[in-house]
């Protein structure tokens, strides 16, 4: 060698075999005995004994050698007889045994399947693909079907087993559900077509036949509600069912059935079902039946609908029976009260049965829109339930409940179609309560009016809201007139004037009444008063609208206080100077109209218990040849109370009652604050107030 460099690298070439390797001629068909007797050996359950590496070996060497094809063969030729052999031992099962050894068989054949698919792995992986054959499970899978499932001696005697098995368990028997399973479950890995047609097909036809066979059945001998709870349980049994041995596929389909045979089928049937039916429901508030009709009924198409329009129907019909009943409409308030009952009622089953569907709450706002307006006097009635409640109906009431009576009300209201009808009673009404002092709390009337503002905008209760302004207004007034004329006033009656703008309140134009000479006296000052306060303003006396509190005594010593009309009260002071009176005498003393005079002196004369005045000759009507006596034994249980403070402010500190009681008496004395205590404890003992539980300064208004 020479030099000193690297060795020089030599390249190396391999060259292919030049001579074909001879395999003996019976290679192949020696190789696949050995695999064959494996595949017997395996089935009868003797793969103990079995090299699986030296079978893996010769599978592959033979498919190595291009003997694939053959192998292939061989193999399901080999799992064809098997199974053959198979379907006779499962064929020759009697009775219960029959799906047992089909079972047995059918986890001995996965078993070999699994054992088989190891050992021809290779072939799996490289013949089977590129020969477009069927994969080693996949194909012991499709000859399970075509020679057991689909064997004629077995087929029909399965899905008749399957089927007979179900209707026993319908009729209360119990059977092997975990067998059932198995089987189910081998027909789903058989492939969805084969469980589909060889077992759900003919299980749903089946299954529509008994439904629609029990559901004639029980619709003849059940009522509504027994009949919904058999369909109810039907029903949750088929989902059990397929939870427990049935594909999950299998549920919407089997319910579906269920719901058309037992329910679709009959539901018009159902809700008129005589004695028990929808309207039956409703009536005795069966929450659970309803909610048990609304769950099975949403199932199906129009079921809902047809639930709603029968409601909707029977609301309709029974509302316009309420509204237009006679009996109904002598009393405003027991009508009001029964509307908000029967909402409230069906606002509960809504809620209850219902789900609180919004389809069906506008249902039930339809129906009363509908039949509250098919009476005219719906809006008057509203407004006189809401001047009852403001008068005297929420007297101990919390809060919480005024307002939620109030919102009631509103409810009833939005339904009126004229509201301006409703407007013009209600602002009627509230210039009464206002006037007379009648009302039990003013947070209440503003909470209304609050109310009605945020439903119908400001322009609705403008005037309303003028007519406490003028409330306000006329008691600083009145403070004042009494703070600058009370040594001019002496010892005169009280006069406690308001002072309404023309507009917003509901007057009427009428003639002034002849007031008695004491009374007018008063009067007359207070307008030189106003008057002088207020340059350019007319004073016009409603002397219709106006109340009084006179004293009066009967017989020796019955005192009274009575609170009448203004009307009344002229009347009744002529008896201080004549004890008999002809109609034609007071007529012309008072100079009232004829037909308020008349309705006037009924109240005085003819009211059982009220009559401070008696007549000759006696009667109910008023006759202008009436002579009118004072009635000297009249007697009252009855004694006022006034508690205007609590009355409107509901609760208050001890030192808040008496600043306010100082305010408003000051224009006429200052009352000592022992003797307002004095008078607190008292109004206590008679349980018209009472102590906060929790706050022993605070005292709240009971009666």
């Amino acid at each position: 060698m020479s030099g000193g460099g690297p060795p020089r690298k030599r390249n190396f070439k391999i060259e292919m075999f030049k001579h074909r390797v001879e395999l003996d001629p019976k290679y192949a068909e020696r190789t696949w005995k050995v695999l064959e007797h494996a595949i017997h050996e395996i089935y009868n359950h003797n793969a103990s004994g079995l090299s699986f590496e030296e079978l893996y070996r010769s599978a592959y060497n033979m498919v190595l050698h291009k003997y694939g094809e053959k192998l292939y063969n061989g193999l399901e030729s080999t799992m064809t007889w098997r199974l053959k052999e198979i379907s006779k031992s499962i064929e020759a099962a009697q009775g219960g045994l029959f799906l047992e050894e089909l079972n047995a068989k059918w986890m001995d054949h996965n078993k070999a399947l699994q054992m088989i698919r190891d050992i021809l792995m290779y072939m799996d992986r490289t013949y089977v693909p590129t020969s477009h054959r069927t994969p080693v499970h996949e194909l012991g899978l499709n000859l399970w079907r075509d020679h057991i499932i689909h064997y004629p001696m077995i087929h029909g005697r399965l899905l008749d087993t399957l089927l007979d098995l179900i209707h026993r368990e319908r009729m209360g028997e119990v059977i092997n559900r975990g067998l059932m399973r198995s089987i189910t479950k081998m027909l789903m890995d058989l492939g969805p077509a084969v469980y589909q047609d060889d077992f759900e097909k003919p299980f749903l036809e089946v299954s529509a036949s008994f439904y629609s066979g029990e559901s004639q059945e029980f619709i003849e001998c059940c009522d509504c509600g027994n009949y919904l709870k058999k369909a109810e349980r039907r029903l949750n049994e088929e989902m059990e069912r397929v939870s427990h041995y049935l594909d999950a596929g299998s549920e919407a389909k089997i319910t579906s059935v269920v719901e058309k045979e037992m329910i679709a089928n009959h539901m018009h049937r159902l809700v008129h079902m005589e004695n028990s039916g929808l309207v039956n429901m409703l009536i005795d508030d069966k929450y659970e039946d309803l909610g048990r009709m609304y769950a099975l009924f949403r199932r199906v198409p129009d079921g809902l609908s047809t639930i709603r329009d029968m409601m909707t129907s029977y609301l309709r019909e029974t509302g316009k029976h309420l509204v237009t009943d006679p009996e109904r409409l002598k009393d405003p308030v027991e009508f009001v009260q029964c509307l908000l009952n029967e909402k409230d009622k069906h606002d509960k089953i809504i809620n209850v049965a219902f789900g609180n569907d919004k389809t069906f709450q506008n249902a039930l706002n339809s129906s009363f829109e509908f039949f509250i307006n098919l009476n005219n006097r719906s809006p008057e009635f509203i407004s006189l339930y809401v001047d009852d409640k403001l008068r005297k109906g929420l007297k101990g009431a919390t809060e919480e409940d005024v307002e939620g009576i109030l919102d009631k009300v509103m409810m009833l209201f939005r339904y009126l179609q004229e509201k301006d009808v409703f407007e013009k009673y209600y602002k009627q009404h509230l210039a009464k309560r206002l006037l007379s002092g009648k009302t039990v709390s003013d947070d209440a009337e503003r909470s209304m009016i609050v109310k009605l503002k945020t439903e119908c905008g400001y322009q609705f209760t403008s005037k309303l809201e003028g007519m406490f302004t003028d409330m306000k207004t006329s008691q600083d007034t009145m403070q004042d007139f009494y703070a600058k004329k009370s040594e001019e006033l002496g010892d005169g009656p009280t006069l406690d004037v308001h002072i309404l703008t023309t507009g917003s309140w509901p007057t009427q134009p009428s003639p002034p009444c002849s007031l008695p000479p004491e009374i007018l006296a008063v009067c007359e000052k207070f307008r030189g008063y106003y008057l002088g306060t207020h340059s350019g303003r007319r004073l016009t006396w409603q002397t219709n609208m106006g109340t009084a509190d006179i004293k009066a005594t009967f017989g020796k010593s019955q005192k009274h206080e009575l609170n009448v009309s203004t009307y009344q009260m002229c009347v009744l002071m002529l008896f201080n100077t004549s004890d008999g009176l002809s109609y034609k005498d007071i007529e012309q003393a008072t100079e009232i109209p004829s037909t308020d005079l008349k309705r006037c002196l009924q109240s005085l004369a003819c009211v059982k218990g009220k009559n401070v005045l008696r007549k000759e000759p006696m009667s109910k009507d008023i006759s202008e040849d009436d002579t009118f006596y004072f009635n000297d034994k009249f007697t009252s249980k009855l004694v006022k109370v006034k508690i205007r403070i609590m009355k409107s402010r509901r609760v208050l500190d001890h030192n808040s009652i008496v600043s306010e009681v100082t305010k408003q008496l000051q224009a006429r004395f200052l009352p000592n604050p022992v003797i307002i205590k004095k008078r607190i404890e008292s109004l206590i003992e008679r349980e018209f107030l009472e102590r906060d539980k929790a706050d022993r300064k605070l005292y709240r208004y009971l009666a």
